[in-house]
């Protein structure tokens, strides 16, 4: 899993093309899926959980067609990827 959070411009279109054009995408390089939540202090912030490792999230951002799919869903400054500080079974 790889939780990652940026902003953007507009919410709707933002989840339009996340849901589209990013979806396929992230098909393409090993996604099994994903969640986007907003950030409750601050709605131009949203969080992306990707159900993929972080080799494969890397090769989805270095791919050469996701700076116009970043710039057609409006985001304000490049994905940033949250650190993992611990996993739990429980």
């Amino acid at each position: 899993m790889v939780l990652a959070t940026t902003t953007v411009e507009d919410f709707d279109r933002f989840l339009n093309t996340f849901s589209t054009k990013g979806m396929e995408k992230r098909r393409e390089h090993g996604s099994g899926g994903a969640r986007v939540f907003r950030d409750p202090s601050d709605s131009s912030r949203i969080w992306a959980l990707f159900d993929m490792d972080e080799e494969s999230y890397q090769r989805l951002l270095s791919d050469p067609d996701m700076p116009a799919i970043f710039q057609e869903a409006g985001l304000q400054a490049p994905p940033q990827t949250a650190e993992v500080a611990g996993e739990y079974d429980a």
